[in-house]
Order: structure tokens, then C-alpha cells, then sequence
């Protein structure tokens, strides 16, 4: 039996590299590789990696929480915090498989989308509703090259151990002390079984789980707290969960999209043979999603019913328009859904061309009741991140998030269509030429413009990207303005006059330059704190302020009306220890906060869109009105804020 699996596994090995070098291959056009995906260098210096949360916690230190091994640590701590499910045969028994029980499916497809490996899914459904996936992920290193190869599904149809780079694992189970069922992820390492840390899923290095997977199943990256008693930091508790579990970060179960895989012709690993399992298994899938309307259809009869502060299952409608509607009558699986929304505002193609096949898979898993503009299913939700779309795919690159939809973005019409939707909001996307711009070349940023007192300012040019040198120039403003440092990422501008100044970067690498950037500097010696002088406490009393108005009407404060963010502003016992407000409450509430912060793209910082009506409802809140200069009295909360984190955020 193992001879003949070992010539099954030569001749499909064989034959796949024949039928990739011509370009064929039983309805595949071989090796899915684009022709010229865009140059960039990833190192860990640069923020386009992919498969990482977009904001990555950055440390005192500089280094990145959520790729960090203590990361992975508190998070399994707080998941399975007795390590009952610290191997795979663990996992396996604690989930029911070979129990005899429940509905068991398994199904092998080529991930010709994502992440380009054969995979072999075992999707389960216990008698209790629980849904457990086990996948293994087959890799032909030779042949592949970190995009995706025939030969890689080949070796997950005959389960070749040599290709066998590990198992992931998803289980929406109740969490350790039971309650309600949340996504968890798991990693286990192809020859020992033992659960891992890390995960190397694209070539570009280790990661720390469950960073990979929650970059893609909706899931939050939050800092981490400080200690606790027993001197561990403990993975954050958000808020708005409904299981109230630490290490519950309210991602979700993808369903499978067999329009986007590849099919083997060996017999029983079809589409056609497996199209059946797929349905069944989409049916398990969408019996972890909530709902927010109840129904009287039966695929609907096991979902749990929606609270207002959670995800509302928006990827059900995909679910149900690919099998026919209500009642998933059709048998094959068939995408053509497109929201409504897109379909009135005449924006059928972007959303077909560009969404559904770059944006959707990740973003209809996030959002919740009270806020989901993340989750794309309205034209007017895609509109409103127009500059932020801008600002991660034309110049950070860093989305589409994984690397193979990266490079067919790059290798289609799409950035195109996307460029012609920018470009008529306004927005650069094209160089002199005609052509659209994309990651990789230099890109200026001296930082948002601040109002600070006279005397010395340090400028920064860190925001930048894909550069290596810098030139600040003056452009106007009062006489006696300084820069020294100019050619430095860190210039220093100074003054005693009172005024608007405006200065200058150009950010290069070698000889190619950067488009010219400008940044206002109001100088005021009226402003109340200076910004090196700002600590948290300024940014608390704020928080807590009846102006600003973050706890009133029981917003962002337990026991609310019903509305219940990720995060509390109110003081309440953070740590657990029957005392409220105290200095350890304190802390854990800076950590919380700080955490808010976008180190490596600071106008994306949460802390600073939500409150200026950025997604938050658009709720406007008093003194962040970001559009008016800096130093008006409708942006000083904001200007505060600003400065904080141009300092640091100190506590």
C-alpha cells in the first residue's frame, strides 16, 4: 500500500510539472503567478508585510507586539490555559473526531487565492452545535516558490508527509469556563503535533499566532496588558465580545468559495465529487454566524441570535445568494452576489472586480451593530475609506493583506478600476505618464500639522515610506523660522514668533524623489500644555470629560444603553482586583489606550479618527474637529491627542 502511494505521488508529481510548464493542467492554467507584481523589498523595517495586523502594537523598544512570541503565549494562556489542546491529538480528541459522533466532511483543494497551498480540510459539527476545521497545508518548496503549483495539491490528495508543512486548526467552542461560542486558532507542527507559537505561512518569516489567522477572520490585534499578580501579561480583554472571555477577539470562520479553488483529476478530489461536501461544510460555517432577523429557513435554524455590539453575519448573504437564496435550493456553488448598495450607485464592477476578489474575504468578517463600515457591504462604506483604501494599497502596500491576492491584484485590470475610482475622489494615483502608481516608490511625510509653543519642535520624517534620505525645506511663515537637520529623518524647526509656518520633504531612495509633502505649524504661545509636557492623565481627563462626551449616555462605559465598544473610558477594575480607579486601573487603562495608537501610520490611529467622525457612528465628538487648522478651539482635544502621540504617548 505505501509503494503505491509513493508511484501515485511520483506520477502526480511528475505530470503536474509537465502541465505547468506548458501552461495547462486539467482546467488550471498551471503555477497562478502574476507576471510583474509590484518591486518591494519586505524586510522587517518596511510596513508593507503581509499577514500581519495593520497595527502591529509597536513597543517601547520599537519591535512588534502582536509578531511577538509573548504575544502567542498570552493568547494560548488565555485559550487554553490548562494546555489540554497543546497537541494535535489533543485537539483532535478535545473536539470530537473519532468520537463516531456528529457530521464529519473532508475535502482537498488547491488555494490557488490565498496562500497557495494543497490543502486537505476536515470540517466537523458536533452533536452541541460546536464547528472545529482541521487543515493540513502541503508545500512543494522546489516547485512552488511561495506561490501556488499544481504539485502542491498533488501532495495534500496523497498526503505526502515530505510536503506536509503543518496543520491549522479553528474551533468555535465555548471559551475555558465555558459560555458563549468564540473562534479560536491553533497551529501544530507537521512532525511532532505539538502546538506552535509561530507560523511561516507566505515565506516572509515567522509570525506569532494568532496574528496570520486574525489578520483575515476579523479578528482585533490589541495590546496586550502590563503584568499581572503573577508578573504575566494577559492577552486584552475586549469589551464588546459576548463571550466576556480574554483571547476571544471576535473573528470568524471563513466559508469556502469553491469558485476559487483548484481541483484535482484524480478520482474522488474533483469539483464535481466534492461540491456536495463543500455545501455541507458552508452549512456549518454559516451555523457559527450570527443572525440578526430571525428566520423561518431551516440553514438558519442553528445560528445564534445577533447582539447589537457584535458582527451581524453580513458574509451570510454571500453564502446564500452563491446556493440560490433562501433555503439554499441550488447544489453548486455560484458567486455572483453583489450588495444592493453597488448595484444602485452603478458600482456593480468595481465591487465584483476589485472587492470581491481583494477586499471581501477579509472585510465582511468585521464590523459589528453598532459600527460596520469595515465590512464593504454598501458602496457609501467603501466611499468613506476612500483615503485609507488610498493610503494601504497605492502607497503602503500592504493590502490586500496576503501575498498571493497581492500579486493577482497586480497582475490584473484591477488597479485600474480602483485608480479610476480614486481618481474621481479626488486623489493622486497616477504618475506623469498615464500609469498607476503603486508600492515601493518613495513616498514623503513630514506628519499631520500641529500647533506647538515657540522654541524648538522636532520634525519627523519616519512616516515616510520606501525611503532613505530627506531634504526639509522652509516655505513661508514669519521671519527668523530655523531648520537645522535638514537632510536628517528628524529635523528641528524653531521660533519665537508666534504664526503659520509651512515646511517642506522630499523623501528619496538613491535618485528617485518623493513628491514634495507639506506640513503647518501653527505656533501659539497661548497653548495651555506644552506638547512635551502632555501626559496621560491630560489624555483621561478628556476621555472622561462631559465635554469630549466618550462615557455619556453609557458609551464606552460598562452598563451602558446597550451600546458597548471594545474598549471602556469609565475607570473600572481592570486588573480584577476589587479595587476600582487605582494606580494599577490606571496603568492597564494608559496600556489600553496607547494601544489605540498607530505607531507605523499615526493618522490611522484610532484614537484620533474615531473621535474626528471617522467611522464612529458619525458621531463628531467636541474639540475633534480635525478639519478646521490646528489651533482652533473646535480641534483642541484633538490637538492634544496629536502631540501626545508625536511625543510618544508617556505615560
Amino acid at each position: 500500500m505505501r509503494y503505491q502511494r509513493s508511484v501515485a505521488y511520483f506520477l502526480f508529481i511528475v505530470i503536474s510539472l509537465l502541465l505547468n510548464a506548458c501552461g495547462g493542467g486539467g482546467g488550471s492554467s498551471g503555477d497562478v503567478a502574476p507576471a510583474a507584481p509590484p518591486q518591494i523589498v519586505i524586510t522587517d523595517a518596511t510596513p508593507n508585510r503581509f499577514l500581519t495586523f495593520p497595527n502591529p502594537q509597536v513597543q517601547a523598544d520599537g519591535t512588534y507586539q502582536t509578531t511577538s512570541t509573548v504575544w502567542a503565549e498570552a493568547y494560548y494562556a488565555a485559550v487554553d490555559p490548562t494546555n489540554q489542546k497543546d497537541t494535535l491529538d489533543k485537539w483532535k480528541a478535545a473536539n470530537g473526531f473519532g468520537s463516531g459522533t456528529g457530521t464529519e466532511v473532508n475535502v482537498v483543494v488547491g488555494d490557488v487565492r490565498d496562500l497557495g497551498y494543497g490543502r486537505n480540510l476536515t470540517f466537523r459539527q458536533n452533536p452541541n452545535g460546536t464547528v472545529v476545521a482541521n487543515v493540513e497545508n502541503y508545500f512543494v518548496e522546489a516547485a512552488a516558490g511561495y506561490t501556488y503549483s499544481r504539485v502542491n495539491l498533488d501532495a495534500a490528495v496523497v498526503k505526502d508527509p515530505r510536503s506536509h508543512k503543518g496543520t491549522n486548526a479553528i474551533e468555535v467552542t465555548p471559551g475555558p469556563n465555558g459560555g458563549a461560542n468564540f473562534a479560536k486558532f491553533y497551529t501544530f507542527d507537521p512532525g511532532t503535533g505539538a502546538r506552535r507559537l509561530t507560523i511561516n505561512m507566505d515565506g516572509r518569516g515567522e509570525k506569532a499566532m494568532p496574528g496570520p489567522c486574525i489578520s483575515c477572520h476579523g479578528g482585533r490585534g490589541d495590546a496586550l496588558t502590563p503584568p499581572d499578580a503573577t508578573g504575566k501579561r494577559l492577552f486584552n480583554l475586549v469589551q464588546n465580545s459576548v463571550s466576556a472571555t480574554r483571547g476571544d477577539v471576535t473573528a470568524r470562520m471563513h466559508l469556502l468559495e469553491p469558485d476559487a479553488f483548484d481541483y484535482s483529476t484524480v478520482t474522488g478530489f474533483s469539483r464535481a465529487e466534492q461540491e456536495a461536501k463543500m455545501k455541507t461544510i458552508n452549512k456549518m460555517v454559516l451555523c457559527t454566524y450570527p443572525i440578526a432577523v430571525p428566520s423561518t429557513f431551516p440553514e438558519d435554524a442553528c445560528r445564534p441570535t445577533a447582539s447589537i455590539n457584535e458582527w451581524q453575519g453580513t458574509a451570510a448573504a454571500q453564502v446564500k445568494n452563491a446556493y440560490g437564496g433562501d433555503g439554499l435550493p441550488n447544489a453548486v456553488f455560484n458567486d455572483t452576489y453583489v450588495p444592493n448598495s453597488w448595484l444602485v450607485a452603478g458600482q456593480s464592477t468595481l465591487y465584483k472586480e476589485v472587492v470581491a476578489t481583494s477586499c471581501r474575504a477579509c472585510h465582511n468578517l468585521r464590523g459589528t451593530g453598532n459600527q460596520s463600515d469595515l465590512d464593504f457591504e454598501s458602496y457609501e462604506k467603501f466611499l468613506s475609506h476612500a483615503d485609507r483604501i488610498k493610503a494601504h494599497i497605492v502607497d503602503r502596500g500592504n493590502m490586500p493583506l496576503a501575498k498571493l491576492v497581492s500579486e493577482a491584484f497586480y497582475a490584473s485590470s484591477r488597479p485600474e478600476i480602483l485608480a479610476n475610482f480614486l481618481q474621481g475622489r479626488g486623489f493622486t494615483v497616477r504618475d506623469n505618464s498615464g500609469a498607476v502608481l503603486k508600492p515601493g516608490r518613495p513616498i514623503s511625510d513630514p506628519g499631520p500639522d500641529r500647533v506647538v509653543k515657540p522654541g524648538a519642535t522636532t520634525l519627523s520624517a519616519t512616516g515616510s515610506l520606501y525611503a532613505n534620505s530627506y531634504a526639509w525645506t522652509m516655505v513661508s511663515g514669519p521671519a527668523g523660522a530655523t531648520l537645522t537637520n535638514q537632510n536628517t529623518a528628524q529635523a528641528t524647526f524653531t521660533t519665537s514668533t508666534d504664526g503659520t509656518y509651512v515646511v517642506q520633504l522630499v523623501a528619496s531612495n538613491g535618485t528617485t524623489q518623493g513628491a514634495p509633502a507639506q506640513l503647518t505649524i501653527v505656533v501659539d504661545s497661548t497653548l495651555p500644555i506644552a506638547p512635551s509636557a502632555i501626559r496621560f492623565a491630560d489624555i483621561k481627563a478628556v476621555l472622561q470629560s462631559t465635554n469630549a462626551g466618550c462615557t455619556n449616555a453609557g458609551c464606552h462605559t460598562p452598563g451602558g444603553a446597550g451600546v458597548r465598544p471594545p474598549l471602556f473610558y469609565a475607570d473600572t477594575d481592570r486588573n480584577g482586583d476589587g479595587i476600582v480607579g487605582d494606580a494599577t486601573d490606571d496603568l492597564w487603562f494608559y496600556t489600553e489606550v496607547r494601544g489605540r495608537i498607530n505607531f507605523t501610520d499615526l493618522v490611522a490611529s484610532a484614537l484620533l479618527r474615531k473621535p474626528s467622525g471617522h467611522h464612529h457612528n458619525g458621531q463628531l465628538r467636541p474639540g475633534f474637529d480635525n478639519s478646521q487648522a490646528p489651533g482652533q478651539p473646535g480641534r483642541a482635544n484633538y490637538d492634544l491627542f496629536l502631540n501626545w502621540i508625536l511625543n510618544g504617548a508617556p505615560q
